[in-house]
């Protein structure tokens, strides 16, 4: 099963993570959520910020 990973210096989706890991954020099911990586992390830390640990 194919997993792809977002790319935090090329912000880019990979598949099967080419990349060395510490540049990557993963692994996702399918591209979509891949390309969405980014705005799932600054949603965490607002969260987490807040004191909100409910995710």
């Amino acid at each position: 099963m194919t997993e792809y990973w977002y790319n935090v210096n090329t912000h880019e989706v990979e598949e099967d993570a080419l990349s060395d890991w510490s540049q990557l954020i993963g692994p996702y099911k399918t591209r979509e959520e891949a390309e969405h990586a980014l705005e799932k992390v600054r949603a965490r830390n607002e969260a987490w910020e807040k004191g909100d640990d409910d995710e």
